[in-house]
């Protein structure tokens, strides 16, 4: 990977959203193998530096297939997240929203907001999107409250798409359509 000057893609309120850099790699790790993270994403997985390294070289270059960036405290400098589009779809204008903020000193504080704002008006207002959805476990109501707030509808539900601590959990789906964000964002 070669290393690049950080470069702020978006600026929030306390965070800015940048590509991935070769010195993430240790924060990345952490991020990726914090239990309550893994818990409310899913995630099933082990991760090797080796892999994450791997990982870290192919998102640090812009692509239209995906658009991840890392979700950087402004206060501190310190990696707290990343955000990302990807499942770009060019003809129907669609993707997938995913998130992940880093240990439970960084929830709660309004960035995993602040990011997700930012990487939606990025999607629809850079990429041209027509809708961004995701997905969202039905043990995780703090993050379906911020979706909700932001403008997501809830479309439907997955049934027992995720087997954890011994019981099935099911998925909500949720999205936001273009007409909706301007609506809704064209307020503020």
């Amino acid at each position: 990977m070669v290393e690049h000057e950080m470069k702020t893609i978006l600026e929030g309120q306390g965070i800015v959203l940048r590509y991935a850099m070769e010195s993430d790699i240790d924060e990345y790790l952490v991020m990726l193998n914090d239990p309550e993270s893994t818990r409310l994403t899913g995630s099933q997985q082990e991760f090797s530096r080796e892999r994450i390294e791997a990982w870290l070289r192919k998102i640090s270059i812009p692509s239209d297939e995906r658009a991840d960036f890392m979700i950087v405290s402004t206060e501190t400098g310190e990696l707290i997240g990343e955000v990302v589009l990807n499942e770009m779809d060019t003809i129907n204008r669609s993707a997938n929203i995913r998130i992940g903020i880093q240990g439970t000193a960084h929830r709660g504080k309004g960035y995993g907001t602040e990011a997700m704002r930012l990487m939606i008006g990025y999607g629809f207002e850079k990429l041209g999107l027509h809708r961004i959805h995701l997905g969202v476990f039905v043990f995780n109501p703090r993050a379906i409250h911020v979706y909700e707030k932001l403008g997501f509808k809830r479309e439907g539900v997955e049934r027992d798409v995720l087997y954890l601590d011994g019981e099935y959990q099911d998925m909500i789906k949720m999205s936001i359509l273009e007409d909706e964000y301007r609506v809704l964002y064209r307020a503020e």
